[in-house]
């Protein structure tokens, strides 16, 4: 059963993009806060800062996770994974400028499988800028919520992928877990509570944030590549495990890079299709 919602559950509120807050984005990656200054361009790939949740303690789940930042009922389904987003670019996020979010939930599917029912949300947002009418940005997030039980090796495991030519290792620690959490204001157990993720969920650690995931796989497009995201597609396939190697690889044809992250022993784990603007994409 699918249903559209639509702006039944649109939620608008002011978001700010504060050079503190880019600052400390900075800093997570291990780059220079002081490079960025008021007015200055956000990098593309940064906008999870501004997308954030801010649900009171009491109202979390039990898991932790801060909601979606709009109204969902209960489903019954207590276990949540990241399932993959999609992002387009209309313009420039200005580094202390205001801008106005309107987030709703796009899609609610329901779903029979062998492990039990499932749902699959999709979480709509667009950032307006005061003088525009239309959205800098549009991000759609999607959300697999499953019945309680642990996670078996048919969810975490994939076949060896082959491997790109571009290839960078990051080893993901608890630091680097904590401090994007802390940044998104995501407080899903299963990024800081190792105890939680092993014991209820079944992970053999804690398991790198999806977004964590894909924030270093566009920095690779955008620090070391020369690439500037027009808009991309992810999906995520398997989790990673901090403590554990990650390689991120990268392919090009064009103006459109393939973008992969696989576990330390080759395996897919998520999967990246962007296009640049064609201004890098013919440099």
């Amino acid at each position: 059963m699918d249903r559209a919602d639509g702006n039944e559950h649109r939620v608008v509120r002011q978001e700010a993009c504060s050079l503190a807050t880019v600052r400390r984005v900075a800093a997570m990656l291990d780059l220079d806060p002081d490079k960025w200054t008021e007015r200055d361009v956000l990098p593309r790939g940064w906008q999870f800062i501004l997308l954030g949740a801010d649900t009171r303690r009491s109202a979390l789940r039990d898991d932790g996770f801060p909601g979606l930042g709009v109204p969902l009922p209960d489903l019954g389904l207590p276990r949540l994974m990241l399932g993959g987003r999609s992002v387009r670019y209309n313009g420039d996020i200005r580094i202390g400028s205001t801008f106005r979010r309107e987030s709703f939930v796009h899609k609610l599917s329901h779903r029979e499988t062998a492990n039990g029912p499932i749902a699959i949300v999709t979480l709509a947002h667009s950032l307006y800028d005061a003088a525009a009418p239309h959205p800098v940005l549009t991000e759609a997030q999607t959300y697999i919520l499953m019945s309680a039980g642990r996670a078996t090796k048919n969810e975490v495991v994939s076949a060896p992928a082959e491997l790109p030519a571009t290839l960078k290792r990051v080893i993901p620690d608890e630091t680097l877990l904590f401090h994007y959490s802390a940044l998104g204001f995501n407080s899903h157990r299963i990024h800081l509570d190792r105890e939680f993720a092993r014991e209820r969920e079944g992970f053999p650690d804690l398991v790198v944030n999806g977004g964590l995931v894909t924030l270093l796989m566009t920095e690779l497009l955008r620090t070391e590549l020369g690439g500037r995201l027009r808009e991309m597609t992810s999906k995520h396939v398997a989790p990673l495990y901090c403590g554990r190697p990650i390689l991120l690889g990268a392919d090009r044809q064009g103006g459109k890079w393939t973008l992969r992250a696989f576990d330390g022993e080759g395996r897919l784990a998520v999967d990246i299709q962007a296009e640049v603007d064609e201004n890098e994409a013919s440099s």
